[in-house]
């Protein structure tokens, strides 16, 4: 574990600071109003493990919390406050720690940092376990169903006056295998973990139901006598009435897609989650005790704090901080820094009926909210939405922005138009970054990948899954982090795909310059971006308010979606290469296609590829592959191992692969079959 993260003189001086603070807001610190400590367990060696709820009270007429969709219409406290709770889980050290706190937004109510930021991977102490971080976690996902392996916030029901608010609500359904009965609220990405937003009857002749092979073909109505808001799983269609299922009589198939739209009633007040993560880490922070007495469990433990996300949860993160929720409401700096990892858009938590479990695919969710203006950290005209804006017009205003670390994988690309991110709309200029963001593209990986894995292939895709990991690297990124914002020293430089450089360029194969390798097919698909009206109740600007189901798309407003090139074995040129990649064994890309029975030629999910190297020169002949064998790059096996010793020392040279993963890299390749 790691005892000085911050210079002794920097630590006294804030430790002084903010423990003075924390006097002067015991009173005032308000909004969380109780902290109930429910158990405390060894956690990690070293570590113990805090489990409780805390309960917390939202104003209204606060401006802070004015964008809050239906704040207005929650239920009140007789002096006018919104009341929610929250699960949490803190894992802190026993002993002496680094001062430092790291909030994990969890993944649909799942804790991720000590999953994707190390032991499970490894077998060794994740990073916040070495560094002797403070680490947290508390639900902020409103619609999650009660699952004692989820941190679930508990937020109330809008009601206009005591009478029910009802509204369009649209649902999609892609399954891997056939299936008769599904939630209500299932798509590819949110699974059976959410809640469903119940109809307002059960006729179907209320409600339209549709399908369609391929996300842009046209969906065909599916006649309201063959499906029923019902479970059939036991009972054959009509099956057993239930308002929170959906039946089909010839059930799903893994081929198509499904799409609802009904009216349904009783909306969660969801944007509730970003004030109580806003308030609940600043009560952490500053607070000795809650407004019963009890104390706070980490008080004046901690001097800075950084919030990372995962995916879904690092969209989370995005809007937090671009919808103004890093400014607490005594006017302070929530946190100091900020990862938002693998997440390009924002996420649809502030909307009425929202379903922030939803995606943003090529082929899988792709009309819900997640990529309007703005795109850009820095204010830039959007020519197509016609506005100037950035994400951190906000914290700008207030001084409260954090220092962030934007880090992507190739799917981002692919599928998540990060381009856009860095370029304008028409894709023809770059965008700079402010002085406070750094961004990096971890080259030709996948959007999640365990190191040390093999490859393996989907039963949807048509190729391997890319086995090339970033999460050595983001592990020595989160530790970049860290020092920048405790002691400012200067994280590695931006490392992104850029139109300057003629790294960043349209995908169709002589643009990119995609080699033809025998049985793999290359089309150039992407996650195309025209621009969506949601109708006139929806804020684009700040993805809040009440959508228009379904949207329509805007004719001839059209962005520029740019991907990274790629070398002649059909790896990208730009951003930080692994040991994987800089002693190649095959290509790695963030895309996959979609096999046979799954709505062929699409966009695979989330999954890239994977096609190997062949092993001798003989066997690349007769399979007539132009990429050269492994025999022809390394020789043999030792050649193979120096090659990857070679690029873990530049790695750890650049501070982009701490010395231990360095080490294990190499036991990795020693121990490897590679030219055996």
């Amino acid at each position: 574990m790691k005892k000085n993260t911050i210079s002794n003189v920097s630590r006294y001086v804030q430790f002084v600071l903010f423990s003075a603070l924390a006097l002067l807001l015991t009173d005032a610190q308000a909004r969380i109003t109780r902290i109930d400590v429910q158990s405390v367990q060894p956690g990690a060696p070293g570590f113990e493990i805090i489990n409780g709820i805390a309960y917390g009270e939202v104003d209204p007429s606060d401006k802070r919390n004015a964008l809050i969709t239906d704040i207005e219409f929650a239920p009140k406290t007789d002096d006018g406050q919104v009341e929610y709770s929250t699960e949490f889980r803190i894992q802190k050290p026993v002993g002496n720690g680094s001062a430092v706190m790291l909030y994990d937004a969890v993944n649909r109510g799942a804790p991720v940092s000590e999953l994707i930021l190390g032991p499970a991977i490894f077998g060794v102490p994740s990073v916040p376990e070495e560094r002797g971080y403070i680490s947290v976690w508390s639900g902020w996902q409103g619609d999650l169903k009660q699952d004692s392996a989820l941190l679930n916030i508990n937020v109330p029901v809008a009601t206009d006056n005591g009478q029910t608010i009802t509204g369009n609500v649209r649902t999609e359904y892609i399954v891997k295998t056939p299936a008769s009965t599904l939630d209500l609220s299932s798509g590819e990405f949110s699974a059976d973990k959410h809640l469903s937003y119940i109809p307002v009857n059960l006729d179907t002749t209320q409600a339209t139901l549709t399908i369609r092979a391929k996300e842009s073909d046209p969906g065909i109505a599916i006649a309201p006598a063959d499906w029923a808001y019902a479970d059939c799983s036991v009972i054959p269609f009509p099956g057993v009435a239930d308002a929170s299922k959906i039946c089909l009589k010839d059930g799903f198939d893994s081929d198509y897609i499904y799409e609802l739209i009904y009216e349904a009633k009783d909306p969660l007040v969801l944007g509730l989650g970003l004030a109580a993560t806003r308030d609940f880490v600043s009560f952490l922070r500053h607070a000795e005790k809650d407004t019963y007495g009890n104390p706070n469990p980490i008080a004046g433990q901690t001097t800075a704090a950084m919030m990372h996300g995962t995916s879904q949860s690092g969209r989370f993160v995005r809007s937090f901080i671009d919808l103004g929720f890093n400014e607490d409401e005594q006017g302070m700096m929530v946190f100091e820094g900020a990862n938002p990892h693998i997440a390009p858009g924002r996420i649809p938590i502030n909307v009425r009926f929202g379903q922030p479990g939803r995606g943003y695919g090529q082929h899988e969710d792709h009309l819900f909210p997640a990529h309007e203006s703005p795109f850009t950290w820095a204010p830039l005209y959007d020519s197509v939405a016609g506005q100037t804006v950035g994400l951190l017009d906000r914290c700008n205003a207030t001084d409260t922005c954090p220092k962030i670390m934007w880090t992507v994988s190739s799917t981002e690309y692919w599928q998540g138009r990060a381009s856009l991110h860095t370029t304008d709309a028409e894709g023809k200029h770059d965008v700079g970054l402010p002085g406070n963001v750094r961004m990096y593209l971890f080259s030709s990986t996948q959007h999640v990948a365990f190191p040390g894995l093999s490859a393996s292939k989907p039963a949807q895709c048509q190729q391997l899954s890319n086995p090339n990991s970033y999460i050595p690297h983001l592990r020595a990124l989160i530790v970049a982090l860290e020092e920048w914002i405790v002691d400012n020293r200067q994280p590695p430089k931006n490392n992104i795909p850029t139109i300057r450089e003629k790294t960043l360029t349209a995908s169709a194969q002589n643009a990119i310059g995609f080699p033809n390798i025998p049985g793999m097919t290359y089309t150039g698909l992407l996650n195309e971006l025209t621009l969506i009206d949601y109708g006139p109740d929806y804020d684009a600007l700040n993805e809040s308010g009440i959508l228009q189901e379904p949207p329509f798309l805007v004719t001839g407003a059209d962005y520029t979606v740019l991907v990274p090139k790629v070398d002649s074995d059909g790896n990208e040129v730009a951003g930080i290469k692994s040991p994987d990649l800089l002693a190649p064994l095959g290509t790695y890309t963030g895309w996959n296609l979609r096999d046979i029975g799954y709505a062929e030629g699409e966009l695979c999910g989330l999954t890239g590829s994977h096609v190997p190297f062949a092993e001798t020169e003989a066997e690349r002949l007769s399979n007539g592959d132009s990429r050269p064998s492994l025999e022809a790059r390394y020789g043999d096996h030792q050649g193979y191992v120096d090659a990857v010793q070679a690029a873990v020392d530049q790695l750890v040279a650049d501070r982009l692969l701490l010395p231990s993963d360095a080490a294990r890299y190499m036991q990795w390749a020693e121990r490897s079959s590679v030219l055996q």
